[in-house]
């Protein structure tokens, strides 16, 4: 799995935008300017690929008790965020795109009334 396959997938959802709001090493999906996915750029250049995605807080706590490459990650809320390596291939691509279309709900799911309906605008 690479990065432009994950790049691909986020931005394939309705009213996804890719941003460096943090630095240049750090690439954030939003969906209407929520974030729902981070990937840390300069990790994969060094083979160590992992992205941080949102996810409910139960299934948190379930996920990192099955996966050792799924833990809490750094500067995001542990509660309702997990980092996933990539790169110790524990978790199937397939997976992977499981769990960041599980952020994207999650997200999609906290909007207000008036985000949902903007989003829904979208084709």
């Amino acid at each position: 799995m690479n990065i432009d396959q994950i790049r691909e997938h986020c931005l394939s959802k309705k009213a996804v935008t890719e941003e460096f709001p943090f630095n240049e090493d750090v690439l954030v999906f939003k969906v209407l300017g929520k974030m729902f996915l981070m990937a840390p750029l300069n990790q994969w250049e060094i083979g160590e690929a992992s992205i941080t995605v949102k996810c409910d807080p139960e299934y948190t706590v379930e996920l990192r008790g099955e996966y050792e490459s799924i833990f809490p990650g750094p500067y995001v809320s542990n509660k309702h965020w997990n980092t996933i390596a990539i790169y110790k291939r524990e978790v199937s691509p397939q997976f992977i795109f499981e769990l960041i279309d599980h952020s994207y709900d999650m997200v999609v799911k906290g909007m207000s009334k008036k985000m949902k309906a903007e989003l829904n605008s979208y084709n």
